[in-house]
């Protein structure tokens, strides 16, 4: 199948610098500062060597790593570079993240006169005992201090990320944390269960038995606080773990990765999709500006999505959004006829209260209470006879 060119595609960029690795964290990511010019040369130079998408690019995202690392007029000349190779949406949306204790409100200031014009704060708990555990750098004050800094900058679309299901966390002391986040009436929040990847620091902890990790009953519990909490204060809930206070305040980036819609990576490890490929770049910084510099893209590896694969994310994916997966999409896509082929398992799962059917728009969606059995439910969906 060739790529929907009419699809508006994103563009995110992967700044793999920290101050330090925190405990939990996955994400590829470096502490060796003195890489940061070699690397912004590399990666300007990797988007001159893939300039010539006909996609409209509608969203430039800066995550990491901590992007906020990197000084203001260093992102000013990548997001430079970027208007200038690739056709972007006058729209569009400009995101990057920070870590509170790593930003200055002048540096806050200048990312807005930049053209940043939404900005994720790394907050993740507003209490010093969490944050320890987590190997964060920053207290709650700081935290305090970045997004109080974020609104006084001029930032009209703020987002705050936390985490719960930490090991000693109450329900108590999770409430906190969020009616703490409400009170700086941010326009999104982002709310996400603490997992332990594999080859963590916190992963290792755990099987050596250092803490005991959250009992699946009171994880079910945040969650079900976390969506009761947040709708009632005016957040809509748009997928599993985001919640915004309207349609517009979503994260339009994010949301792409949820829609199958395309989009490019730049820098170590990104990862770009072009329906029905999929390609990553080494993990490596050293490797990647080397690449570069011999004038190679420093993709990885590269795949075609099967159309099993194909099946596979389109169902997982839709069913974190809260509307759901498109039937018809799924069937023009794959050339199947979805709503026959599970008709049996939809009508036993809806009649169990697990998902909902969304008609006339002819969409199948988790219910809340589905929604604690993802993991469950969507491999129900995701292996058929073609």
């Amino acid at each position: 199948m060739q790529a929907n060119n009419t699809k508006h595609a994103g563009i995110y960029i992967h700044i793999p610098f920290c101050v330090k690795k925190c405990s939990y964290c996955d994400f590829y990511s470096i502490t060796d500062q003195s890489l940061k010019q070699p690397f912004i040369k590399a990666l300007i130079q990797e988007m001159h060597m893939v300039s010539g998408h006909p996609f409209l690019f509608d969203t430039l995202y800066f995550g990491g790593g901590t992007p906020s690392v990197l000084r203001p007029e260093n992102i000013g000349r990548i997001i430079e570079n970027a208007y200038g190779l690739f056709n972007i949406s006058t729209d569009t949306e400009i995101t990057i993240e920070v870590n509170p204790g790593t930003v200055t409100s002048e540096q806050l200031t200048e990312y807005r006169n930049i053209g940043i014009n939404r900005i994720n704060i790394g907050a993740q708990s507003f209490n010093d005992e969490v944050l320890n555990f987590l190997g964060r750098i920053h207290s709650s004050n700081d935290a305090d201090l970045t997004i109080r800094g974020a609104r006084k900058a001029g930032f009209d679309n703020i987002g705050i990320d936390l985490i719960y299901g930490i090991p000693g966390q109450t329900k108590e002391m999770w409430l906190s944390d969020l009616q703490m986040a409400v009170e700086f009436e941010p326009e999104h929040l982002s709310c996400y269960m603490l997992t332990y990847e594999k080859g963590t620091p916190l992963d290792r902890e755990r099987r050596q038995g250092k803490f005991k990790p959250v009992a699946g009953s009171l994880l079910a519990e945040l969650f079900e606080t976390t969506m009761e909490y947040l709708t009632t204060h005016g957040y809509v809930q748009y997928e599993i773990s985001n919640f915004a206070k309207n349609a517009s305040r979503r994260s339009r980036h994010n949301f792409k990765y949820w829609s199958f819609s395309p989009y490019l990576g730049f820098g170590p490890s990104a990862h770009s999709f072009i329906e029905p490929k999929r390609y990553w770049n080494c993990r490596s910084v050293k490797k990647y500006i080397n690449n570069i510099k011999e004038g190679r893209l420093p993709i990885e590896e590269k795949e075609i999505l099967s159309k099993e694969q194909r099946m596979t994310e389109m169902v997982y994916l839709g069913l974190r959004k809260t509307d759901g997966i498109d039937i018809d999409v799924i069937d023009e896509n794959l050339g199947i006829n979805f709503s026959q082929i599970f008709a049996e398992k939809i009508k036993q799962l809806e009649e169990d209260g697990y998902i909902l059917q969304i008609q006339p728009k002819n969409r199948c969606a988790l219910s809340r209470k589905g929604m604690l059995f993802l993991d469950s439910i969507a491999p129900m969906f995701m292996t058929i006879e073609y």
